[in-house]
Order: C-alpha cells, then structure tokens, then sequence
C-alpha cells in the first residue's frame, strides 16, 4: 500500500478557489480548514496508513513540486479547499478530477460518497470534472504525477456549511479517511510514477495500451497512450498542429519507448475539443478554436454562439434563470451585432459577473447590471446601492457592449450612450480580453475565466 499526500489551502487562485492567504478572514478559514486536515491525519494513522503532509507555507506551485519529488508507486494526493459563494442556496461538497478521466471521476466519487455517508447533512454536490472549474482547469489535478484529486468541503461563507464543519468536523474527518482508505487499496495494482525530470519509470518497464486518435474527422497515423486512465499523444502532434508544446508543463508529458508523450486533455487549453469514446478507445480531438485563432479573445469581431446555443448554455449552468432572463441571449446578440462587439465574448462575461445570473457581490437583479458596471461620477456619491442601474434588461444590456466597445475600439457607436462611464475610457486601450484584466477587474485570472467560459460555450454547443 502506498502513502497519501494531505494538502490544506494551497489554492492561490487555483480555479475558482479561494486564496486563504488574504485577510484576516481567510487566516480564520486556514485555520478552520488545518484543523480539519490535522484531524484527518490522525484518523488516516490510526489506521495505519503513510501521510505526507507539504508545509502550510508553500505556494500551489511549490507544493505539487514538492510532492512530486517523493512521490512513488501507489501513492495518490488529495488537496482539501474552501470555496465562496454569491448565492446562499448553493451548499455542500465536490470533488473536482482531471477530465476525461473514467477512472478518477469514480474515485472522486468515492470519496463525496463516503464524507455524505458519515455526516448526511452535507449536500453532496458530486464529482465535477476540473474543467468545469472558472479558469477551465486545476493544476492540483493535472501537474501532480500520480492520481490526485481535489476535495472543496464547503462553501465558508455559508454559515449552514461552516457550522456543520464546526461541530461534526471529527465526522468529517472519518468520512473523507473511509474515502481515501477505499482508494488507496484501490491503488494497489497501479501502474508505477515517473519522476517530473526525466518521466523515465522509477520501477520496472510497463507496457501500456494504445489507443487510436481522431484528428478533426480523420484517423491520425500514430497511437496515443492510456495511463492511468489518462489518455496521452505524442508530443510530434502537438506541434503538427502548429501549438507551443512549450506552453504544456513537464508534468504533464510522459517519455515512453524513446517517445515522449503529452496529456490529451492539455489540449484543452490549446483551443482544441478534446473527448473519449472507452468503447472504441479513441481519443477525438477537433481544434474547434483553431477558426477562430487571433479572434477568439478580440473584443470588437462577430460571435459564433446561436441564440439556443446561449440559452441552453445558461440553462445548464443555472435553470432557474430562464424564468426572468430567457430574452437576454436574444438581446445580447442584438445589441452586440448593432455595435460590432463579439456576443460570446459579452454573454460570457456577463455570466461570470453574474455568476450565472445569480447576482450577489453588491449588485442586485432589480439593477439590470449585468456587468458590475460603474455608476457615473455624479451618481456614485449619493448612490446607496453599489454600481449603476438601468430601467430594463436591454437598457443594461446595451450599456455592457458599450463600455466593451470603449476599450475595445475608437469607432463611435451607433445608438444612443446609455454607459454611465462611457466617457471616462480612454478609447481603444483593450482590444483584447487579456486587456481587461486589471482594468474591469483586478482578479489576476479574469481574462482566463472569460475564456475558458467561451470554450465551455463551444464545446457544449458542437461549434467547429
């Protein structure tokens, strides 16, 4: 039996995970979240089985470095993280996985099965691919070299969730260890580490199975790799395709028979479809962004998303919506196509401001402010809501797209200004979403979280 690898509150903008680090808050939360972990520990020893435990004191980058360095045959890691959320009615636990992998999503499922087992008050939220995740991926679950997975334990500003972790946190602690038990015997047959220098097997040779790869509708003449249940390509593919191999990290390449492969799914974040058919063992990949290179992230440019493809898209990341809001992807592509803004670009950020048209974070429905928009010099200083508002959902709308087109573009617009700060913009200074960042919003990631919406938008919508 191998060991397992315990980290608490390495999140550093890790996906849409919270920073522990900040404020005074969050050291309360750290601590919250240590006790918790320290508690696991002891019930995993009293079991007998292997911890290691990172110090508290490293960065996310540091910590999969430095399990990385002793990681060995059988072992697996599992990072216990606190999220926050907008809206009180979203409680309970999730585990997040490499996605596109069968086998982990069953592990992590073993794991949210067995903590809602002990304490059936938890809302068990499932497992969730890390996709799913604000920037589109979790480097906890990708860059470690051996099965990891990442445990969010609640939401801690949801005072239900809080408290439950308070007083049944030994409850929780045997939940998870009744997980990770099941796992880590699970992990007896598995195949052996390689080490993030060189990826040259650290115990006898192994052979793994081939798979096929389907290039944009077309057989590919080389054979991919599965390990681990990850499925890997060679690195020859990626540059094929004309991509930076460089911008895949080490961790996530393998050398195998003098080869050296890459994880599929990195792909992912190179503007490439990426799916798994187990029964055929194929890898599918279409660079269903490969269209749109140098104008997936240009703010002023035409949309690719139909007015359904944007509907079904919000009601699947929050249904209840549709109720009061099922006109605004019609209106979003309207007013974008009337000002030349790209309309996935606007819906996508709207609903990361919105979180889904959720609200919260000081600005409420009744605002039609779907873009945490400013309110004008002269009103800001006697407002007694936060941000601006607007009499209608097209009038909000309407005053989006212009203050994209501001910092996008120095075209004049073609209606009426309704952006409050429209004029205080110095024009054309963000053609591009990176741009933004620190502009719109001063989360370091916030281009990122656009964009990896976008690609959520065309995958879920077959936009090739």
């Amino acid at each position: 039996m191998g060991k397992i690898f315990i980290s608490a509150g390495h999140s550093v903008f890790e996906g849409s995970f919270r920073d522990l680090s900040e404020g005074v808050g969050g050291i309360i939360e750290m601590a919250e979240l240590v006790a918790t972990r320290d508690l696991l520990i002891a019930e995993l020893r009293s079991r007998g089985i292997a911890i290691a435990v990172p110090s508290d004191d490293l960065t996310l980058e540091e910590t999969i470095a430095w399990i990385n360095s002793r990681a060995t045959s059988q072992d697996v890691a599992l990072s216990l993280n606190l999220d926050t959320v907008t809206s009180p009615e979203l409680r309970g636990a999730t585990t997040y996985y490499i996605a596109n992998n069968t086998i982990r999503k069953r592990q992590a499922e073993i794991i949210t099965n067995a903590l809602t087992k002990r304490v059936p008050e938890i809302t068990n939220r499932g497992a969730k691919a890390d996709t799913i995740a604000s920037i589109g991926n979790l480097s906890f679950c990708r860059q470690i070299v051996i099965p990891s997975i990442l445990l969010e334990l609640v939401f801690a500003n949801t005072s239900q969730d809080r408290l439950l972790m308070q007083t049944r946190r030994r409850d929780y602690a045997i939940g998870i260890a009744d997980g990770l038990q099941a796992w880590i015997n699970e992990t007896a047959t598995t195949i052996p580490v390689f080490t993030p220098a060189n990826r040259i097997p650290v115990t006898k040779p192994v052979t793994y199975p081939e798979i096929n790869i389907n290039l944009n509708g077309q057989s590919y003449e080389e054979k991919g790799i599965l390990v681990a249940g990850n499925v890997l390509v060679p690195a020859d593919l990626v540059d094929r395709l004309g991509f930076d191999l460089s911008q895949i990290p080490l961790t996530c390449r393998l050398r195998y028979q003098s080869i050296v492969y890459v994880q599929a799914i990195a792909l992912r974040e190179l503007n490439t479809s990426v799916s798994w058919d187990s029964t055929t063992r194929t890898l599918y990949l279409k660079t269903i962004f490969k269209v749109f290179t140098g104008q997936i992230d240009q703010i002023m440019g035409v949309g690719n998303a139909s007015e359904v493809q944007l509907l079904m898209f919000l009601k699947n990341n929050n249904e209840t919506a549709l109720t009061n809001y099922g006109d605004l992807p019609h209106i979003y592509r309207e007013e974008a196509e009337i000002e030349g803004v790209n309309h996935d670009i606007a819906f996508c950020q709207m609903c990361i401001e919105t979180g889904f048209l959720r609200f919260g974070r000081g600005i409420e429905p009744e605002q039609n402010n779907f873009a945490s928009l400013g309110a004008a010099p002269s009103a800001s200083a006697t407002a007694k809501i936060s941000g601006a508002s607007f009499a209608d959902q097209r009038t909000g709308v309407r005053a989006h797209i212009q203050h994209l087109k501001a910092y996008a573009s120095n075209a004049p617009l073609f209606q009426p200004v309704v952006a409050p700060r429209f004029h205080l913009v110095a024009r054309g200074v963000a053609p591009v979403l990176s741009q933004l960042t620190g502009r719109w919003a001063i989360d370091p990631l916030y281009d990122r979280k656009i964009l990896a919406l976008i690609r959520r938008l065309y995958e879920s919508a077959g936009i090739f």
